[in-house]
């Protein structure tokens, strides 16, 4: 075993930011995991839908509050069993992991590995996803995670690295 993969889940397109839409290119989530693998030069596996939630932020808060089963994906990452640690993102949706996110994590078995969470939110913190982590990532030693506020991200590099410091 070596190294850490960043697994992660984001969506770009139009977000929730303090009280304003905006369209970014790049979802807050991916922007963190960015910082994750310039620090830690890990590998990354992004998870991404089969059919992209809609761009629209109205339209897609209203696909992802309705959605109760799995999501079918893109691609999906099968075995995580080559790295010692795993860095874990996603955003969090009405107070929780969104589930295409959970759709993959299902598939892994992360007994032995060292799980470091991070989320982005506009409010919530982690929610409900702790929970949710400590049921999808069995037999993991879960780590103190980090929690960004989506608005926050672009000026959180440092904030970043010291977690990834502190969580050595």
């Amino acid at each position: 075993m070596s190294g850490d993969l960043i697994l992660y889940f984001s969506r770009a397109g139009e977000n929730y930011y303090e009280g304003d839409l905006k369209v970014v290119e790049k979802g807050n989530t991916e922007v963190v995991a960015d910082y994750i693998k310039e620090i830690t030069n890990g590998d990354v596996f992004k998870v991404e839908p089969e059919i992209p939630y809609p761009e629209d932020y109205m339209e897609c808060t209203e696909v992802t509050k309705n959605e109760k089963n799995g999501r079918v994906l893109k691609e999906t990452l099968e075995d995580v069993g080559d790295y010692e640690g795993v860095y874990i993102g996603f955003p969090i949706w009405w107070g929780k992991m969104p589930i295409v996110f959970e759709s993959q994590l299902d598939k892994l078995d992360f007994k032995g590995k060292v799980v470091k969470p991070f989320v982005t939110h506009e409010g919530s913190g982690f929610g409900k996803s702790k929970k949710q982590l400590k049921k999808l990532c069995k037999g993991a030693d879960i780590r103190n995670g980090l929690e960004i506020k989506g608005s926050d991200v672009l000026g959180s590099k440092d904030k970043v690295k010291c977690w990834i410091n502190d969580n050595l």
